[in-house]
Parts: C-alpha cells; structure tokens; sequence
C-alpha cells in the first residue's frame, strides 16, 4: 500500500509518511474521500479531533479542507514522531495540538474545548473502538452540539452498543473497513 496523501484543499497532493508495522492503520484514500464527501462543506469552520492520531492522516485531510482547528492524540512514540513530521510538512502546525498520551484518559480529562467531529480509528481487533465510544458516551461534553463521532473499524469488529447519550445514525462498508457515524440521541 502506497503512502496515503490529502486529497482535497489546501495540501492536495502531500503524500504522508506513515510508520510501518501494524500499529498504525492508514486510512485508504477511497475511504478518507468517501468520509469527506458525507461530512461535506460542514468541515468548514470545524474543531475535529483525531482521537487515535496515527499518522494525521484524518485530521490533516479535515485542515486541508478548512477545518478551524485539529487535536491529534497518540500515545506510541514512534507514530507521534511522524504524525508531527506530518503536520509541519503540510503547513497546519499552527491550527494543530498534538498530545503525546492515552487517548482514554483525554477523553475522561475535563477539555474547555468542544468538539464537532471526533474520529476514532484505534488498532484494530482489542475492542478499542467500542472502549472509546462507550467512555465519549459518559464524557458527552467533548462532543460539540450537533456534532457527529465517526469510527473506523473492521467489519469483523462491528457489534451493537448500548449508548445513553449518542445513537448510531449511518454505516456504510467500504470493502474492509466500516465507517459508523453517531450522534446525540436527542
């Protein structure tokens, strides 16, 4: 698999380094641009965080497009170095945070910031993904009013969950990867 790149805005064309192995998992490009064609023009303007940051590929794709700002969080050095490597080389260092640390613990940490799109994309197979969302679920604050949380995972990994706060809205399969969507159930 080639390097994945931004696909649209202002980084068009940039291919991303990525870390090779099985920690990371790149977005292919037909999936990131499937994802941005359902979230639209409501990219604009928007506070994404890229809760598993891997190599940025989501977040810096949500800055090329006009994202306001983007929070990356990776816990694995190695990945966050090239994460950085690729925010500074598409020019968004400014509209970025990075944090070096345990996604579940952001997420249960008190944050002034809202939300409008959390995307979660965590190794595959250990259940992370159901883990995160079930914690956003007691931490429904991160999320901005109206906002959406996005997941990526394998279709052998889909399960239903019990949310209190959020409802899945939309699924849709794109060869082997699930992307499911989810808002407030209000």
């Amino acid at each position: 698999m080639s390097n994945p790149r931004i696909i649209a805005g202002k980084a068009k064309g940039m291919r991303l380094k990525t870390l090779p192995g099985t920690i990371t998992r790149p977005i292919t490009d037909r999936v990131k641009e499937a994802l941005f064609n359902i979230i639209g023009s409501d990219i604009v303007g928007a506070n994404f965080l890229d809760l598993f940051g891997g190599s940025g590929s989501v977040g810096i794709e949500a800055l090329s497009r006009g994202a306001e700002f983007a929070e990356f969080i990776e816990i694995n050095a190695k990945a966050y170095a090239i994460l950085r490597e690729n925010i500074e080389k598409s020019g968004f260092l400014e509209k970025s945070k990075l944090v070096k640390g345990d996604a579940f613990k952001f997420i249960s940490t008190e944050n002034d910031l809202r939300f409008d799109y959390i995307f979660i994309a965590p190794p595959q197979y250990h259940g992370l993904w159901k883990d995160a969302l079930l914690l956003i679920d007691q931490n429904a604050a991160l999320l901005a009013e109206n906002g959406w949380i996005i997941t990526q995972i394998d279709p052998v990994e889909d399960e239903p969950l019990e949310l209190n706060v959020f409802s899945e809205f939309d699924c849709r399969r794109y060869g082997s990867t699930l992307l499911k969507f989810y808002s407030c159930s209000e």
